[in-house]
């Protein structure tokens, strides 16, 4: 009975002490978890090379409506292009790019008096800006700039080449488009463009039966489509798929 009575008056000391003790320490403070943020994934930050496949047409504008043999009709073009990007405020992207295509075929104008006007576009190539508006791995863009044209011209009467000069060059001018890029794979991306050149109106100054026809409007409509190999810059996140 004496054991019973020690053991039951040690088990009340030890369940008040217990409380005590606790109370001593204090309660414990509730840590909130921070808030979940959602990482922000840099698609088009970086330099890319790539090539590109299409076709090229011309306006029907030339010589106060003269028939050329080929003027309108489609020509192949293929080409590369170079160029850089920037993502910024995480959907717009500003870039620069220079991109050369090489033209199949040429252009001819038969005069009335057997003149025959070939103008051999043999290239086209351009420098340009351009803006877009990104969502994940799509960019949807305009572009704008400086355009240049590789030509050679000659001009022959009854098969026998003819001197001639021009009032002005058409070798450089200007160029605008918009295309749909989309990154498919890490590093990889495929694009379909529309982009239009001008290098101006050009009239003949000799020989001076050529005067009274007018001018001709040395430009192209392009349709390409395009792949490029990207490469990022520095330590942004990678792309996600």
């Amino acid at each position: 009975m004496k054991k019973f009575l020690i053991g039951t008056v040690a088990v009340i000391a030890v369940s008040m002490t217990v409380p005590a003790f606790a109370a001593d320490l204090g309660a414990r403070g509730y840590t909130k978890a921070p808030p979940y943020v959602a990482q922000a994934y840099n698609y088009w930050t970086g330099f890319y090379i790539g090539g590109h496949l299409g076709g090229a047409f011309s306006s029907d504008n030339n010589f106060n409506g003269l028939v050329s043999n080929n003027n309108n009709d489609g020509r192949f073009l293929g080409g590369v292009q170079v160029g850089a990007d920037y993502q910024f405020a995480q959907n717009w992207v500003v870039g620069i790019e220079g991109q050369y295509s090489w033209l199949g075929n040429n252009n001819s104008v038969i005069f009335p008096g057997g003149f025959i006007y070939t103008n051999n576009q043999r290239a086209i190539g351009s420098v340009t800006g351009r803006v877009g508006f990104a969502w994940g791995p799509a960019l949807l863009y305009a572009k704008g700039g400086y355009a240049f044209s590789d030509n050679s011209e000659s001009l022959s009467l009854l098969g026998t080449p003819v001197a001639f000069t021009l009032d002005s060059g058409h070798r450089d001018g200007y160029t605008v488009g918009a295309g749909l890029e989309y990154m498919f794979a890490p590093n990889w991306s495929a694009k379909i463009e529309y982009q239009y050149y001008n290098f101006g109106d050009t009239r003949f100054v000799t020989p001076t039966a050529l005067a009274p026809f007018g001018s001709f409007t040395n430009d192209d409509h392009t349709v390409k489509v395009g792949l490029n190999y990207r490469i990022n810059w520095g330590n942004l996140a990678p792309a996600r798929y």
